[in-house]
């Protein structure tokens, strides 16, 4: 174990030692503030409202993400995914994991009602795309569950995202297997540390939404509310900043130096800061907006 070194491997005593540093990696990079799993775990594993449901979430999202990791990894035996390197390379990706998010959102709102965040661009938006609102307030019982297809969806695209761990996963460890045979089994093997710590993260928040003390019907709107509300706006931000490196390019190499020697925490660029906008102000303003409409009006969840 002490011949590990997590933040930039180099020299492996065994080959145990390099699959040791692949999990271990996985299991960081599940724990740190990462753009390509955060937003979407937090997301889904609220509008599951439930310990089992986050669990089922993070298990998902983080399956399609481990296979994604894998086969990535076997390309990368192969010196077959140099084109990931590419600096565009990223902003396509939030662009395709937007467009995935903002869809989901919409879809377990309701397409068409109103997203209560920000009333004006939603209103501007609904003008624009000639969308008839006809929302009512009024909660009718119903409630679209969160689409499974799109977790393993959104775990599949995020994990073609590139960064720190996968240019160690691609670069240094895969190329260390003795053959092609085994070439998938660092990104496997990266992949399952990162489930580990995206059940655990999924757990916890659907744990903290059965803490509500409110009814099934309260809670159910409020987890899903603010899935949709975290989603369908987390998703414009992922394709906006994409446009915005895309348009200048020196935003993907821009960022502020820390002490901290952790990946996702030693440097921070822009998808730091787009987890800490997704995670900590839209997903936060949506759970309080969406917290106060249910007290306000409880008789509507009895």
């Amino acid at each position: 174990m002490s011949d590990i070194n997590l933040f930039n491997p180099y020299v492996f005593p065994s080959m145990f030692s390099v699959l040791l540093t692949a999990f271990l990696l996985g299991i960081i990079h599940g724990f740190t503030p990462d753009e390509h799993t955060w937003p979407i775990t937090f997301s889904y594993s609220i509008g599951s409202y439930s310990m089992k449901g986050g669990f089922k979430t993070g298990l998902l999202f983080s399956a399609a993400f481990t296979m994604q990791r894998a086969i990535a990894s076997e390309l990368a035996y192969f010196a077959l995914v140099k084109i990931l390197a590419e600096p565009f390379v990223e902003p396509v990706i939030y662009i395709f994991v937007g467009i995935v998010m903002a869809f989901a959102g919409a879809y377990i709102i309701g397409i068409g009602q109103n997203f209560e965040l920000f009333e004006g661009l939603e209103k501007m938006l609904l003008k624009i795309f000639k969308i008839n609102s006809g929302y009512s307030k009024n909660y009718n019982g119903k409630s679209r569950p969160v689409p499974i297809y799109m977790v393993l969806l959104h775990g599949f695209i995020a994990g073609w995202g590139t960064g720190a761990f996968a240019i160690i996963i691609y670069t240094v460890l895969a190329p260390k297997m003795p053959n092609a045979y085994v070439g998938f089994v660092p990104g496997l093997l990266f992949g399952l540390g990162t489930m580990v710590t995206q059940i655990i993260i999924g757990m916890l928040v659907g744990r903290f939404m059965e803490k509500l003390k409110m009814g099934r019907k309260a809670v159910e709107y409020i987890a899903r509310k603010t899935s949709g509300l975290t989603l369908f706006w987390g998703g414009l931000a992922f394709v906006s900043a994409a446009a915005l490196e895309l348009i200048f390019p020196e935003l993907m190499n821009a960022g502020i130096i820390t002490p901290v020697k952790v990946h996702n925490l030693h440097s921070l660029g822009v998808g730091f800061f787009l987890v800490i906008f997704v995670v900590l102000f839209i997903l936060a303003v949506s759970f309080i907006k969406t917290l106060k409409y249910v007290k306000n009006n409880g008789n509507l969840f009895v």
